[in-house]
């Protein structure tokens, strides 16, 4: 059995522990390469089929492109589309110009808490991975969090031989990590093993550049590469020094620590 092989294996089976021990289940889809790889697993879990409704907190900041993405792998996939917003904040005019970490806290944040809140979801399901940033190599397959969806990155459950605690107090909201053992390179690699459709935003359209991660459009910078296809960024993560997310602004900021304490993603 290979390695990719492997962890695809280990996120089924968490995915299939997820559904059968949450009765209120939901999935996170941010567009991006690992949640659109975690709903390829899900489909291959649930033979073609996704019984789990995707989350999408939409800010009304995401790069366009993203947005017709969605709705177009939606209908061709046949999926449960929950869009999450926070109009409130929307109409009192947040935006990133009064503040990345107050306009993420507002529109992200807050957004899916409310999202979550209103759909009583007990358990979600989340594309993170540990070699992403820093504050997530902390977590846990099955992450509790109180009813306001804190995180205390300080009391997670050990985790040892793949023996996974999925019973909680009542009242305990649990993230779910499929991903957590991936890396970038092994997300790509499956890409290609899988032919898994992703947004072209992730290659070079001749412009000399292209997204690395993506978020919302006046905090998210392209990276230079000419990465055109898959076997090209496979090749040129092999050889980079350069953090997946330095193009994230509130990465930069150092606040995604505040942020995921507070509930993000």
């Amino acid at each position: 059995m290979t390695h990719l092989e492997e962890l695809e294996n280990k996120s089924i089976y968490i995915l299939r522990e997820a559904y059968k021990n949450f009765d209120n289940l939901c999935m996170l889809w941010s567009i991006g390469k690992d949640s659109t790889v975690m709903l390829w697993l899900v489909r291959k879990a649930f033979f073609g089929h996704c019984p789990i409704p995707l989350v999408h907190i939409d800010t009304s900041y995401k790069i366009k492109e993203m947005i017709a993405y969605r709705d177009q792998l939606a209908e061709e996939w046949g999926l449960t589309l929950v869009v999450g917003q926070n109009k409130e904040a929307l109409e009192k005019g947040m935006n990133p110009a009064l503040g990345r970490m107050e306009c993420c806290t507002a529109l992200k944040t807050e957004g899916l808490r409310r999202t979550l809140a209103d759909k009583k979801y007990n358990g979600v399901i989340v594309g993170v991975r540990s070699d992403e940033e820093g504050t997530r190599a902390k977590e846990r397959y099955f992450s509790p969090r109180d009813k306001n969806n804190d995180w205390d990155f300080r009391e997670q459950p050990p985790e040892l031989w793949d023996q996974f605690k999925t019973r909680f107090e009542p009242g305990t909201h649990v993230r779910i990590h499929p991903l957590l053992d991936w890396t970038e390179i092994n997300i790509w690699e499956y890409i290609k093993k899988e032919n898994i459709p992703v947004i072209p935003l992730y290659f070079d359209q001749g412009s000399g550049s292209r997204y690395r991660s993506l978020g919302c459009a006046p905090c998210t910078g392209a990276i230079e590469s000419t990465a055109k296809n898959v076997d090209q960024i496979i090749e040129e993560l092999r050889n980079t020094k350069v953090a997946e997310r330095s193009g994230r602004a509130q990465d930069a900021d150092r606040g995604m620590e505040k942020l995921r304490k507070d509930g993000y993603m």
